[in-house]
């Protein structure tokens, strides 16, 4: 087997071997300026994991991997635009460095791009991995439409919340594992139990997310801290501190949470503060914990050598573990 870090450099190789510059120039370079930043490239990582994982042709999963890449990054375009976020990766987002317009469609066109990369495999295989794929790229626009809808309704549950980052964030970490799985000819058992471990663990690092906008350097996270108190977005961590904080302490959450952004350092630090007497930070990392769990159940179910689970595990333990 191949370490994670041999194929992560077969990735970052795939990705050197494409160009996306092309005419016109301000549709395709905001494209170049994205891919070219690399991120963390977790979900082709994934797929190259899983199909190996079930001894597949890791080549014939090259190409769908780059895919799914490609449409998260596509996803984030648009993102921050919805979000009005200014830093992604810590450089400027694309309509900050363009404009709106030209976010909007360079995200278009790497939408359409994704899809070129995920039919680029073994023929037989298309209408199992387009089916997966057209569900997820849908799921994925529910959870971002939750997740606005979530701005506006003040009676937002911990349970609304989970789902809702389950379909933003997490069922694309399990479409990728699923991906692998389905190229390298798992069985149909296999194949569900190893999608259900990445929804489990996208959502543990969706908390983990959560938990580093507060908490975490902003030269680590390449995101500016904070963000997520500024804009009031309900969090887990702003949801577990509604639920808890009583009388005094409610009324000085409501009252920060008022707060606009020109006041945001007092807004940040108050808020944190409160979320430090409550112990939020724990009760986050337990939330976490629990959907790790619940991974790993699944990945027991999966009945191949321990051995062969190994990069997983190693994977999703450095997730757990990041600072960024």
């Amino acid at each position: 087997m191949l370490s994670i870090k041999e194929l992560q450099e077969k990735i970052t190789l795939a990705f050197s071997k494409q160009t996306f510059k092309g005419e016109p120039s301000l549709l395709y370079a905001p494209i170049d300026y994205t891919l070219s930043q690399s991120g963390k490239r977790l979900r082709p990582l994934l797929v190259l994991i899983a199909c190996e994982m079930f001894q597949g042709d890791i080549e014939k999963a090259i190409n769908p991997a780059l895919g799914l890449e490609i449409f998260h990054n596509f996803t984030l375009l648009h993102d921050d635009i919805m979000d009005k976020a200014p830093i992604r990766r810590g450089k400027d987002t694309v309509y900050k460095k363009w404009n709106t317009n030209i976010a909007i469609l360079s995200g278009d066109a790497m939408f359409i791009l994704a899809y070129d990369y995920v039919i680029k495999t073994d023929p037989t295989l298309l209408p199992e991995l387009l089916r997966l794929f057209n569900k997820t790229a849908i799921e994925v626009c529910e959870g971002q439409q939750y997740d606005m809808d979530f701005e506006t309704q003040n009676n937002v549950s911990i349970d609304d919340y989970i789902n809702m980052i389950r379909l933003k964030t997490a069922v694309l970490l399990g479409c990728s594992l699923k991906a692998g799985a389905i190229i390298a000819g798992a069985n149909k058992n296999d194949i569900e139990n190893i999608y259900e471990f990445g929804v489990n663990i996208g959502i543990a690092f969706q908390l983990k997310d959560d938990l580093l906008d507060v908490y975490s350097d902003v030269k680590k996270f390449g995101k500016i801290t904070g963000g997520d108190i500024v804009t009031n977005k309900k969090t887990f961590l702003y949801l577990k501190a509604f639920e808890l904080a009583k009388e005094e302490i409610l009324s000085k959450l409501k009252k920060f949470f008022s707060l606009d952004e020109s006041d945001s350092n007092i807004k940040i630090n108050g808020v944190k503060a409160i979320y430090n007497e409550l112990n939020i930070e724990e009760l986050t990392l337990i939330e976490m914990q629990s959907y790790y769990d619940k991974a790993i159940t699944n990945l027991n179910k999966i009945k191949i050598q321990d051995e062969r689970k190994q990069n997983l595990l190693l994977f999703t333990e450095r997730l757990m573990k990041r600072e960024s």
